[in-house]
């Protein structure tokens, strides 16, 4: 098939356009050559004939609409520009990707906007990562540089290039800043710190606002990072390049002078900076020429700010940084000397010496004011060896100003970048190689092209020479490599522009001579230059209408250069005098700045060596102004040593493009892209890939693609032939393919023919699977209607059948209801009569139950009233002999009471045993005394009221029977009433009972009233109760809820704060394990310098030093030493024994409690005399009290017993019964003098164990016997230090004894020297356990010294275990589960846990609290649990790291899916890029599962918390799903439905691995969501508007920007998958922006979260040594069970 043929209806072409360079149209017919033209439809609707006069003039072919967006413009079917900047629009605008591959060059597009692309999460997705399977970013060419530098250990350059504003300088700093991130990760050294450092430095010093950037780099720049052994970052080197000194004293309209002079003038109010005497830039010459001192959205001051933290991290003190800012402030005053003119014609000119300018300019430099200003307006000349001075005019002193301030700010940038140098330089050992970024400028070309566009374009011209080169270089190796033939490609080479520049006779080289000649001028020079080159060189050319200028032929565009001020550029001229006034400065770096230097010689021995900065070098005297180096002459021995470096590097290109001169963000101007493409070189790539074979697949590949093009059958393992036989019949001409050894290439175009005989060959087999299809339904149709139509005939008989049947039953139905109607109306006759039969009966039956049952109750009457006459004569029965029998009991009460007295009285006597023991009870005697006197008061006054009572009583009884009697006689006496007295005393009491009636009446009418008021009272009362009650439940909700949202705020934020601790811990963490490495290294470069010197095999070769970080986290334990175990202490715990001075003190307390002396001088040694002396007083002290307490108690018994007589022996019974008054006080009395009983036997007891102790203190009451005794008991050597043991009321069993000398043995066996296989045979907790009990043992026994000691010993040997099994999870796991476990058992058992049990809980007898304060141990052992946990999670986070991608995102784990083909892309790997290695076992998702299956395993065998394991499996589900997620969004190889298909299969194994082992309730299965609702966005239909808002409501856990770089990143593998269309696109944003989206704003999520752990505090029981089964492998024998 020709070319031609490729021109059919349908296809689209570009043509020329005037407007937007190049238009799409698609043809309306087939190309037919005798028509001389194509018919086609433009993209914007219109129809236009193209002229056809040859195949040649036919239109650059457009590429298939699924290549469109491509990654890699090499992989295009297509290679043309129209095809390039199509593609760059396209995923420029449509998907807002910034970045595209062109081979081996980065083309970036400036978005003038911020996007979420440059965070550390991105670098994380980035490192370690193949970029060719990566979309294209900055990261990704860093990642390939520093990728290649590590695996072939060679040194890469990274060349940044493009117009000011096109972002060269944001990505130099983004790929520094990479570097840093990953070059820094191992030892997080300082260096990297300050490489990113100098960047705002740097821009600062050398960047300003142009028409066209307001950050614009005015200097070249190339900086190499130096790297060690294993990739990190250990120094760096900046070198610099014509730096733009002009714009220091002049700036173009809207233009401003470099940064730094801003931002000292917004910095003017500040208190250092007052002596500077600044003022506003628009106050200043050099500041205010462009008429723009601000930039919008720029604060100059915080960028001073930042800038002045910057040079103090590179070393650059505060007083230097004032002396930097001196020199600046005196540069911009320098601008502001006036000037004036003198003399005849103005020859003269001369500077007030009052000039507030020159002195402030003067003061600040230090130096001669009145010399200054003459030297200003001055010059010296040398005429017949004798110096003459000469007066200059007022524009020639104008002009010497300004070059005297533009040399000062070049020597002071120069200065600068030396300074950092040495501030960046490796300080130990030498790089092993570098990577080295130029940020330089790209090719320039203006209305008005001067000297310093020359030097930039001269640069270009190299560095274009320099790419050409390197791609052939690399078509090259990748011919010979896969054994094509190699044939050379014609292009355009730049050489003869170079020669034209720098060859003999150049440019340069006549600009260096007419600088030389005396009376040289512009005009001369451009006269030579006509003269020279004009018909002679084809890039040279004349301008017609000017004889000032000259044009030269660039690669790039044509470029016409004005010659005025070439020369005085080139010479940069400087006068002598103001330079040797300078040098005599006040100011030590003024001085140094303007150093003597050898005729020709730079001013820095670096310059020397790199490169010769900014060209501003001077010789020493006038005299050898002919030998001075020029600008040219230095700029191109600095672009020859730049040229060698990076030709000795494998470079890596980044072409940065501006998309429009408005900086409009995502605004594309073609016109302008086109333009920058020709000139960057990136069309030039283009049309070289073009001319060889730009589209290379794999045998396997093509093989997989097109498959269904080849005939007959074909074998697998011959691809090589298979793939040549097949290609020999689809492309008749061999020219347009070649094999390779492992490939087979293919020139442009060949790709889309191949697409178009595929799509041909798919179009015939879906017509032939059409009518197999159609058929197929035909005779499903026809077999369905035969069904259907004796499915209607069997139907139609049935229903026929079922009317007769329906006949028969309701004729059926009509005899039963007429037989049910019959027997229903004689039926409810029948019920009627019985019905009223019934009820006949129940009324007469009734009547006979009443009359009944009123004879039961009258019969019930009066038995009720027989039982109450009966049970009232019982009652008074029952009283008296109740009286009798407590009198009965008051007798026999009495006669014990005196047997019990004279008991007591017997037992007094022994109460004098018990009088010196009984202190303790001395209060509660005083008490029960004294209630004793209230009791016998009280019953004192009882008594004399009850003998009064009785006299009234029997005085008012006489009384009342002497009334009695004397009434009674009166009515003897009186005679009886007449029957009118009757009938008026039955009148008076009728008329008295009426009226009582009526009061009655009356009042019951009030109570009605009153009770009416009442129920009113209440019902309102009620009311409001309600709705008070009302109000506090609204109140309490109201409560509960600000409760509830401020403990929800408080757990966030304790959540947050245990995430910082931890993060801070893990910190810490590494500075110790940084602080480590370098004690090593101390102790290595120690013994070097002591050399072959032998040392005893039994001392330790880690040299100790103590930790700067924290003295008391990494102590050691000590163990007593020969010396210090002759100290003998009893009354202190502490482990800390200094010698015993003399104390006077003690010799006074030792006189007032009269404790001999002559005792403790038999004692031999100071410090025993002392502890005796101390026992003996504190002795006598406690003999003192139990005998003034036993003689208190004594006392107190006595008077108690005596007063609980009295009252018994008082209580005389009566003869009579008692009243009941009497009865209830008698009651009390016994009553409380029982409890007196009970609390004088409690006394008693008490007495009895303060007894007990007193015989315990006696046995101790002398030093010597209570050493033997202890020394004895213990089994230790005599003088070892030892603590008075602990009594208590019950001995604890179930401990272990570990005697001192052992505890080192100890935590050998158990931690330190633990063996892999002994500690995992080990039941969970062991080492734990037996080190409690242990250490509970020593609490027990009193020394709390050497418990602490124990534990501080077992955490710093459990550290150590750690960091010798730092890659172990098993032991990890171990030292988890003990550390926690020890942590949980001193938490339990500590004193402060054991206060907070309930007031009715007791402790139990063998969960002893411990005395010893463990609070220090306690938060040890806390952070040595997170250390733990983190350094799990660290373990198998770097086994799972190479894991994620491949097994999640890569490994085709369904067959039918794998076998899919993909879309026609080339095998176009990156160079350098790491080649998968097809030997090594591939990595699955069972791989994952297998580790994530051991880490269970271990942990579980640990028995550690499931809480735990939840928060662990979360954190790693956490790095799996964000790991594999980051890399779905920066992959679009990934985003397709089957391999969403794939992914949702690999992540729903996780899921089920999940429940399988029941952690899908910790959040890890919450952690697998962003993830899960990604894959499914690439399988749901995306077209309609319904799918939109399904879309939305679907994909919760994604942000807005997450779901639409999905869709635009979706790219259909296969013909039959669509592509997601811009309007259902811009329909999702929509919807977007409507939901509340509560998702954070960053593009990737953050892989290096870490969630704050929290272990769960689970009480153990109770620990027993008996419980404990500890194998003989530990070697723990010697410990002794308690």
């Amino acid at each position: 098939m020709a070319a031609t043929d490729l021109y059919t209806k349908g296809t689209c072409v570009w043509l020329p356009d005037p407007d937007e360079v190049w238009i799409s149209g698609q043809l309306l017919q087939d190309l037919k050559l005798e028509d001389r033209y194509l018919l086609l439809q433009l993209s914007d609707g219109r129809e236009a004939r193209h002229p056809v006069a040859s195949p040649s003039d036919l239109p650059p072919l457009g590429n298939p609409e699924i290549l469109q967006g491509e990654n890699d413009l090499t992989c295009l079917s297509f290679l043309h520009e129209p095809a390039v900047l199509h593609n760059l629009r396209v995923r420029f605008l449509d998907y807002n990707d910034i970045y595209t591959y062109c081979g081996i060059v980065l083309v970036a597009i400036n978005p003038y906007e911020q996007l979420p692309i440059y965070g550390e999460e991105v670098i994380d997705a980035y490192s370690g990562q193949d970029i060719a399977d990566m979309e294209p970013h900055i990261f990704s060419v860093a990642e390939e540089a520093y990728r290649a530098m590590i695996r072939e250990k060679k040194n890469q350059s990274i060349i940044i290039s493009g117009e000011s504003g096109s972002g060269k300088t944001v990505s130099a700093k983004f790929t520094m800043r990479y570097f840093a991130v990953v070059g820094g990760a191992a030892q997080q050294t300082s260096v990297e710190e300050k490489v990113l450092a100098s960047n705002p430095i740097m821009e600062a010093f050398g960047n300003a606002k142009t028409t066209r950037n307001d950050n614009s780099s005015r200097f070249g720049k190339y900086t190499e990072i130096g790297f060690g052994n294993h990739g990190d970052i250990i120094g760096a080197n900046m070198r610099t390049y014509l730096l733009e000194k002009s714009r220091v004293v002049f700036q173009a309209q809207e233009e401003r002078n470099y940064h730094i002079f801003y931002q000292l003038c917004a910095a003017r109010d500040l208190p250092e900076m007052k002596a500077l005497k600044l003022e506003a830039a628009e106050c200043f010459r050099y500041t205010n020429q462009g008429g723009s001192t601000q930039i919008p959205g720029t604060d100059d001051l915080a960028d001073l700010e930042r800038v002045r933290n910057t040079l103090v991290v590179l070393g650059i003190r505060s007083d230097q940084q004032m002396e930097l800012f001196r020199i600046l402030s005196a540069i911009l005053h320098l601008g502001n000397i006036s000037i004036q003119a003198s003399g005849r014609g103005a020859d003269r000119s001369y500077i007030n010496a009052e000039d507030p300018s020159l002195l402030v300019f003067c003061k600040l430099l230090g130096v001669e004011r009145a010399q200054m200003a003459h030297w200003l307006c001055n010059r010296r000349l040398a005429v017949g060896g004798e110096m003459l001075m000469k007066p200059m005019s007022g524009q020639q002193a104008a002009d010497a100003r300004d070059s005297l301030a533009k040399h000062v700010y070049g020597q002071l940038f120069s200065w600068t970048v030396s300074r950092l140098n040495v501030a960046l330089r490796a300080k130990k050992e030498k790089p092993d190689s570098f990577i080295g970024v130029l940020d330089i400028y790209g090719f320039e070309t203006f209305a008005w092209n001067s000297f310093e566009q020359f030097c930039i374009n001269y640069a270009n011209e190299k560095l274009q020479q320099q790419f050409n080169l390197h791609v052939f270089q690399l078509e090259q190796e990748e011919y010979e490599k896969e054994g094509l033939p190699w044939s050379r490609i014609e292009f355009s080479d730049n050489q003869p522009c170079i020669t034209l520049i720098e060859g003999p006779l150049g440019l340069l080289d006549l600009l260096d001579e007419e600088c030389r000649i005396p009376k040289g001028s512009d005009e001369n020079w451009a006269q030579k230059l006509y003269d020279q080159h004009q018909n002679h060189s084809p890039h040279f050319g004349k301008p017609r209408l000017s004889n000032s200028a000259f044009i030269i032929f660039h690669f790039a565009d044509m470029v016409r250069y004005e010659c005025d001020g070439f020369l005085e550029k080139n010479r940069d001229t400087i006068f002598e005098e103001p330079i040797n006034i300078l040098r005599a400065s006040q100011s030590e770096l003024v001085a140094e700045l303007f150093l003597k230097e050898p005729a020709g010689g730079a001013l820095s021995s670096s310059a020397l060596k790199a490169s010769i900065p900014n060209g501003s070098l001077h010789s020493e005297k006038r005299a050898h102004r002919e030998h001075k180096q020029t600008v040219g002459f230095q700029f191109r021995q600095s672009l020859q040593l730049l040229m060698v470096t990076l030709n000795s590097t494998n470079p890596h290109y980044v072409r940065c493009i501006k998309p429009n001169d408005l900086k409009e963000p995502f605004a594309f101007d073609p016109k302008r892209a086109v333009q920058q493409l020709r000139a960057c070189g990136v069309l030039e790539t283009i049309r070289i890939s073009a001319a060889g074979f730009p589209s290379r697949w794999t045998y396997l590949e093509f093989f997989s693609r097109y498959r269904l093009l080849f005939h007959g059958t074909v074998d697998q393992e011959e691809l090589r032939a298979s793939c040549q036989q097949a290609l020999a019949a689809l492309i008749p001409d061999p020219d347009q393919y070649c094999f390779g050894k492992t490939k087979v290439f293919f020139r442009t175009g060949q790709v889309a023919l191949l697409e178009r005989l595929r799509a041909e060959r798919l179009r015939e087999a879906g017509v032939t699977i059409q009518s197999r299809v159609r058929g197929w339904l035909a005779r499903r149709h026809y077999q369905r209607t035969r069904w259907a139509s004796l499915t209607l005939q069997r139907y139609a008989r049935g229903g026929l059948a079922r009317r007769l049947a329906r006949t028969l039953r309701r004729s059926h139905a009509a005899l039963v209801i007429q037989k049910t109607f019959r027997m229903v109306a004689v039926r409810r006759l029948y019920l009627l009569i019985r019905e009223a039969t019934i009820t006949i009966q129940a009324f007469i039956r009734g009547t006979l139950a009443r009359r009944h049952y009123w004879m039961l109750v009258a019969l019930r009457a009066s038995v009720v009233l027989q039982a109450g006459v009966r049970g009232w004569l019982a009652r008074r029965a029952y009283r008296r002999t109740l009286a009798a029998v407590l009198l009965l009991q008051c007798c026999v009460r009495r006669r014990a009471a005196r047997r019990e007295l004279l008991k007591l009285r017997a037992e007094a006597r022994s109460v004098e045993r018990y009088r010196e023991l009984n202190k303790g009870m001395e209060v509660k005697l005083m008490q029960l005394q004294l209630r004793a006197d209230q009791q016998a008061r009280e019953t004192a006054v009882l008594r004399d009221a009850l003998h009064a009572e009785r006299e009234s009583h029997s005085l008012e009884q006489a009384r009342l029977q002497r009334g009695l009697l004397k009434l009674e006689a009166q009515l003897r006496e009186q005679p009886p009433k007449s029957l009118a007295e009757s009938l008026r005393d039955e009148e008076e009491r009728r008329r008295a009972e009426e009226r009582r009636a009526q009061e009655v009446s009356r009042l019951t009418q009030e109570v009605q009233s009153l009770q009416a008021e009442k129920q009113a009272l209440e019902d309102k009362q009620a009311a409001l109760c309600s709705r008070l009650l009302d109000q506090e439940a609204l109140q309490d909700d109201r409560v509960a809820r600000c409760v509830a949202e401020a403990s929800e705020g408080l757990r966030g934020e304790l959540e947050e704060e245990r995430g910082r601790y931890q993060g801070l811990l893990k910190e810490f963490t590494r500075l110790e394990q940084r602080y480590e490495n370098l004690r090593e290294m101390s102790a290595l470069a120690e013994q070097r310098s002591r050399g072959c010197q032998r040392s005893d095999s039994s001392q330790s070769l880690v040299v100790e030093l103590p930790s700067p970080l924290s003295s008391s986290l990494s102590c050691s334990p000590t163990f007593p030493v020969a010396e210090f175990e002759q100290r003998v202490s009893v009354t202190s715990p502490s482990c800390e024994r200094r010698p015993w001075s003399h104390d006077p003190s003690l010799d006074t307390l030792m006189g007032t409690v009269e404790v001999p002396k002559d005792a403790a001088e038999r004692i031999q040694g100071e410090d025993l005399k002392l502890a005796y002396d101390a026992v003996r007083v504190a002795n006598k002290f406690l003999e003192a009290q139990l005998i003034s307490q036993r003689s208190q108690w004594q006392e107190e018994l006595s008077a108690l017993r005596q007063r609980r007589e009295g009252p018994r022996q008082t209580l005389v019974p009566p003869v009579g019964p008692f009243p009941t008054e009497l009865q209830d006080f008698i009651s009390a009395v016994l009553s409380e003098n029982a409890e007196l009983a009970e609390q004088v036997d409690a006394g008693q007891r008490e007495c009895r164990r303060l007894g007990r102790e007193l015989g315990h203190l006696r046995h101790i009451s002398t030093l010597r016997k209570a050493l033997m005794t202890t020394a004895s008991a213990a089994d230790l050597p005599f003088g070892q230090e030892v603590h008075p043991p602990r009594w208590r009321e019950q001995e604890v069993m179930g401990l272990l004894e570990c005697r001192k000398r052992d505890e080192g043995k100890l935590i050998r066996n158990l931690i330190t020297d633990l063996r892999v296989d002994c500690a995992l045979s080990l039941p969970p907790g062991l080492p734990a356990s037996v080190l409690f009990l242990c250490l509970q043992q020593a609490d027990y026994a009193g020394d709390q010294a050497r418990a602490s000691s124990l534990c501080t010993a077992a955490i710093n040997a459990m550290k150590g275990a750690l960091k010798k099994h730092s890659a172990d999870v098993d032991m990890t796991a171990l030292w988890l589960k003990n550390s926690c476990l020890l942590g949980d058992l001193i938490c339990q058992h500590c004193t402060h846990h054991v206060s907070l049990l309930p007031a009715g809980r007791s402790v139990p007898g063998d969960k002893l609290p411990l005395t010893c304060t463990l609070s220090e141990q306690q938060r040890l052992l806390s952070d040595l649990s997170i250390q733990t946990y983190q350094q799990l999670l660290s373990i198998t986070e770097a086994r799972l790291q190479p894991m994620i991608v491949p097994a999640i995102l890569e490994s085709e784990m369904i067959p039918s899916l794998a076998a899919s083909g993909g879309k026609p892309v080339g095998s176009r790997k990156r160079a350098g890029s790491d080649s998968k290695s097809g030997t090594a076992e591939p990595i699955t998702m069972a791989t994952v599962l297998r580790e994530l299956g051991a880490l269970y395993a271990a942990l579980s065998r640990q028995a550690l918390p499931p809480t735990l394991l939840e928060q662990t499996f979360r954190q790693l589900l956490h790095l799996l799903a964000a790991t594999a997620f980051n890399n779905l969004l920066l992959r679009k190889d990934m985003c397709c439905w089957s391999r969403g298909m794939q992914i949702r299969y690999n992540v729903s194994l996780l899921e089920e691995w999940l429940r399988s082992k029941g952690l899908q309730t910790g959040g890890a299965m919450a952690s697998l969501e962003p993830l899960i609702q990604a894959v499914q966005l690439l399988q749901v239909s995306k077209r309609s508007d319904a799918d939109a808002q399904a879309l939305v409501q679907t994909c919760t856990a994604l942000s807005s920007q997450q779901i639409v770089k999905i869709l635009m990143l979706y790219t259909p593998h296969s013909d039959i998958e669509e592509r997601v269309t811009l309007n259902f696109i811009r329909t999702v944003q929509g919807l977007l922006k409507e939901r509340l989206d509560s998702q954070p704003r960053q593009l990737l999520l953050d892989v290096r979260r870490v969630f704050p752990v929290t272990f769960p505090h689970s009480p153990s029981p109770l620990l027993r040594a008996d419980q404990l089964t500890i194998p003989d492998s530990l070697k723990i024998s010697f410990l002794r069970r308690v």
